[in-house]
């Protein structure tokens, strides 16, 4: 499964992508409106999760879920486990439900989130959640919903009418907030249909369970809360690769994007892109700095630090190392913490109010062997805690 291709639950590729690279249950009961066949195809698998879930007080191990901090709650939504009481497949985690760390009282939500994924972007923006793009049982979309998390009950909402183009149909992707707006970059999917600006990159390896015509890009689409529009800006300076599995960071007016796998490279390169000027940069890192990855973590810790945590190697190795990169001074520093133990990719990183970063879900081991997609259930352990990185002010 390559981070870059599509997503590892129904064995659909070797996802890399980088191609296709605690906590109380918040249960959700949707109002449908999905197609009937649609619907059909995706109920077994939910039915069987939904029936654990509701036993549980802990989230379920997962892998390229998404999480999002409002004020002091984190929550938590989608993904894929590893089912090995359920035969030879990988299973979507159920697309109504919804953990928080840091409470105590289940919600019930409701709307019009269509499927469950894994792979797709999520940002939180003035007490919403909006998550884009995602892969699925039938491959990927670039549809966008919202979820209020501040009112008495959720209910997700697709976002339609939405003028301008849109990204096309991804996941592994990134983004960066500033002044109201969500600024999507790369990922791994569909070639886009239309004038879209950037690059896009056919993967030409593709293995017999992917979907034909997916690759990198490197494309930039701005959602303009506000306006409700789509656009995409000129941009100037050194242009990263197209990439998917990267990780992105909102420091100030700059929006930072960290490695990524393109092809057979997982990346160490460090990019920012001036979110006023366009204007892409090219920091260096040194030959003693962190190693090339995918399906990392790189979070803001203050407004001169963000914290780089995991990930997964072009040798395929599981990294546990976390870095502080300083802004103002285009340096790299290794990090040292007590979860060395404790190797991840794919997994979230959210930062706390107190210097903390927590860090869940994730998986283990390597997700891209090419012995048969049955082993994969052998091999994937999946790790379901909260790993807390501590990061000192000061630094």
């Amino acid at each position: 499964m390559e981070e870059d291709r599509g997503d590892l639950p129904n064995g659909e590729d070797d996802n890399d992508s980088d191609r296709d690279e605690d906590n109380r249950l918040v249960g959700w009961i949707l109002h449908e409106d999905m197609d009937e066949d649609e619907e059909d195809e995706e109920v077994d698998d939910e039915q069987l999760l939904d029936a654990e879930a509701v036993e549980q007080d802990a989230p379920a191990e997962r892998s390229g879920h998404i999480a999002v901090v409002d004020r002091n709650i984190m929550y938590v939504w989608g993904g894929y486990k590893n089912a090995e009481n359920h035969g030879f497949f990988d299973l979507y985690l159920p697309r109504n439900e919804i953990w928080t760390y840091n409470m105590e009282t289940k919600h019930i939500a409701g709307g019009s989130l269509h499927t469950s994924m894994s792979g797709s972007c999520g940002v939180c923006v003035d007490g919403v959640l909006y998550l884009f793009g995602g892969h699925h049982a039938r491959g990927n979309t670039n549809k966008i919903y919202r979820l209020p998390l501040r009112t008495p009950s959720l209910v997700w909402e697709e976002m339609r009418d939405l003028k301008g183009l849109p990204p096309s149909s991804k996941d592994k992707l990134g983004c960066w907030v500033q002044k109201n707006r969500i600024i999507y970059f790369g990922g791994y999917g569909y070639a886009a249909q239309g004038a879209h600006r950037g690059t896009f990159e056919y993967d030409e390896s593709s293995s017999l369970w992917d979907s034909p015509g997916r690759g990198w890009n490197n494309h930039i689409h701005i959602l303009d809360l506000e306006t409700s529009t789509w656009s995409q800006p000129i941009t100037t300076g050194d242009t990263p690769s197209p990439r998917a599995a990267h990780a992105c960071a909102t420091v100030g007016n700059r929006g930072y994007v960290f490695g990524g796998r393109y092809k057979n490279y997982r990346l160490n390169d460090l990019y920012y892109l001036d979110l006023d000027t366009w204007e892409w940069h090219e920091m260096s890192v040194p030959q003693q700095g962190p190693v090339g990855r995918s399906w990392h973590s790189f979070t803001p810790v203050s407004p001169d630090h963000i914290l780089l945590f995991g990930g997964f190697t072009t040798d395929r190795e599981t990294l546990s190392d976390a870095w502080l990169y300083s802004v103002s001074k285009n340096e790299w520093k290794p990090f040292k913490h007590s979860h060395t133990e404790s190797p991840r990719l794919w997994h979230t990183a959210c930062a706390g109010p107190d210097g903390e970063v927590f860090a869940f879900g994730g998986c283990a081991n390597n997700l891209l062997s090419h012995f048969c997609v049955y082993m994969i259930i052998y091999v994937c352990v999946c790790v379901c805690v909260c790993v807390i990185l501590y990061v000192q002010r000061g630094f």
